[in-house]
């Protein structure tokens, strides 16, 4: 398939590597440039384009960039793909360190939902969970017990089964966690979040899950 990634950081960098190396072309974009880029194209494989081109002809358009970034994505970006298109939102909103204080998240508005009504785009929300050195090291083959687990977020079903499957070549087990409302269970703060649980864990957790969790870890 072809990827396209917006953001060159830790997240958006290791998933270009990983992809590229399960023989996925992955292109990938941010703000300053693909001249940017050389290094982390040599790294992992990845194309360096311009950010206005990275979501054309893209099957999938992985957005792994801080939350207070998605307003200065260029505008139109997302309108020229169509609804078959897959976006997957990996961010999380971390107020105090980086991304200053979004009102609609603060109200209780889920970050996922709040990315999606920027984007205007229908988003899945997965990869947030996981650190990038555990995409790396704690993958496995199918099969294989013990598996990390990978929740996946999302109110389109075929959108969200082509994550769940993209997980599941990455060497995670998938776990379907529910519609984009319920993407809070999965933020920040939950049990699930930044703990590598494998997959009756992670159901557990996400179960487990409250806002106070959330709101708290904001705090």
């Amino acid at each position: 398939m072809r990827i396209g990634i917006i953001g060159a950081g830790n997240v958006g960098a290791t998933l270009a590597g990983q992809l590229t190396r399960l023989g996925h072309q992955a292109y990938i974009a941010n703000s300053r440039g693909p001249e940017t880029l050389t290094d982390v194209a040599a790294q992992t494989g990845a194309t360096p384009v311009p950010i206005t081109d990275v979501t054309s002809k893209a099957d999938i358009v992985v957005v792994a960039i801080p939350e207070k970034s998605i307003t200065e994505l260029p505008a139109g970006l997302f309108s020229e793909i169509g609804s078959e298109v897959v976006v997957i939102d990996t961010g999380n909103y971390v107020p105090k360190l980086r991304d200053g204080r979004i009102e609609a998240i603060e109200a209780g508005l889920p970050e996922s939902e709040w990315v999606q009504s920027q984007l205007r785009h229908l988003v899945v929300k997965a990869f947030n969970t996981i650190r990038p050195a555990s995409l790396i090291g704690l993958s496995k083959p199918a099969g294989t017990g013990g598996r990390v687990v990978i929740p996946v977020a999302g109110d389109d079903p075929a959108a969200k089964s082509v994550v769940l499957e993209l997980a599941d070549q990455l060497g995670f087990d998938g776990l379907d966690a529910g519609p984009l409302a319920q993407s809070w269970r999965q933020q920040p703060g939950t049990p699930i979040y930044t703990t590598d649980l494998t997959l009756d864990a992670g159901r557990q957790a996400l179960a487990a899950a409250n806002p106070e969790q959330t709101t708290g870890w904001r705090r």
